[in-house]
């Protein structure tokens, strides 16, 4: 788990507390913070200035300042709440990108709470002709197979949305369900009557090859996130949802966020007579202003072994979203997720998430 550099800074009751000042947050892999908490986070940022997180393995709060923060990776399956407070983002000079979860399990109903399809398809759209093709990122995750949806049924679903998405996005993101793995979801999923299939070697191939046959008339970059299986021989890329490369295409023109990526800008190679230029080296991010950069290694080695994630802070909490899905893994049940809501509309601008 990533840690930061600590400053003493005052609390609102005017208290001394060591806090955390990260440059890189994340809003969050634990909670949707855009669909639920967007009112909380953005007080938190702009007025507050800090907010306190609670560790879930020992119950311990710490606290993380904002004033040094130069970008957020945002997780969502619902960011609509975002498009009111993107102002605030730039006015703070504050930068984004949004990991947008849009699946398709309507007629399963896997995703109680999310709105409906047609909707979140919308504010994909309307989120890119703010931010920008590149900031709002696709993914469909996790592939869940059942004795209802079938390999055949998931690529219907992504072609679909896939069709829809074509001219705003450039990426597809997916992960396989890994329920075996994760007690609490085999147990959410056998208490909803889900009768859930674990994925083979053989079933992830076959995905993905018929997926890259989808992606010629597409052209997306297509990558897998935190899986151990090597699909490059479909075209399919492990993925860095935390991206360091994409970060620096968004906002390479930011001196301190480079800094602490450890980039370098360099010239783009000069085409000799003959239309010849040295090549690029490999790890190359070429720029829209006639450079090109390269970085050091920003990898996150406090995450899960296939993570390719570079380091931030989360400021999220489990048990805090209410989604409704029955594969989740950031909730232990349902009833204790809403819990933790209603003590948050309680106190919906405390220090931290819930309230407490």
């Amino acid at each position: 788990m990533a840690t930061w550099a600590k400053e003493k800074l005052p609390r609102e009751n005017g208290e001394l507390v060591d806090m955390q000042v990260p440059v890189l947050v994340s809003a969050s892999r634990s909670t949707d913070i855009p669909a639920f908490y967007a009112d909380w986070f953005f007080y938190r940022l702009d007025k507050a200035g800090y907010s306190a997180w609670t560790n879930p393995f020992n119950g311990v709060k710490s606290y993380v300042s904002y004033k040094d923060t130069r970008f957020i990776v945002f997780w969502s399956k619902n960011p609509r709440p975002l498009l009111q407070y993107l102002p605030i983002l730039e006015k703070r000079d504050i930068k984004c990108y949004i990991q947008y979860s849009l699946n398709d399990y309507e007629a399963e109903g896997l995703e109680k709470n999310v709105p409906s399809l047609s909707q979140r398809i919308e504010t994909f759209k309307q989120l890119v002709d703010k931010l920008g093709k590149g900031h709002v990122i696709w993914r469909f995750d996790p592939l869940v197979l059942t004795d209802r949806i079938s390999i055949d049924t998931l690529l219907a679903k992504v072609e679909n949305i896939g069709d829809q998405l074509l001219g705003y996005t450039e990426k597809m993101v997916f992960s396989f369900a890994d329920i075996l793995s994760y007690r609490k979801v085999q147990a959410n999923l056998q208490k909803a009557q889900v009768n859930y299939i674990d994925w083979t070697e053989a079933q992830m191939r076959e995905f993905a090859q018929r997926l890259s046959a989808f992606n010629h008339k597409w052209g997306y970059e297509l990558a897998t996130c935190g899986e151990k299986i090597d699909l490059t021989e479909y075209g399919v890329q492990k993925n860095h949802c935390v991206d360091d490369n994409l970060i620096i295409r968004l906002a390479y023109d930011d001196k301190i966020l480079m800094d602490y990526l450890k980039v370098k800008q360099h010239p783009m190679p000069q085409v000799g007579l003959f239309g010849d230029a040295e090549p690029l080296p490999q790890d190359a991010i070429v720029l829209p202003n006639g450079m090109y950069a390269t970085h050091g290694d920003n990898r996150d080695k406090g995450q899960r072994e296939f993570c390719g994630c570079i380091k931030s802070k989360d400021i999220g909490e489990y048990n805090t979203c209410v989604h409704g899905c029955e594969y989740c893994y950031a909730n232990a049940s349902k009833e204790r997720a809403i819990a933790n809501m209603r003590s948050h509309r309680e106190n919906p601008f405390a220090e931290t998430i819930t309230g407490r």
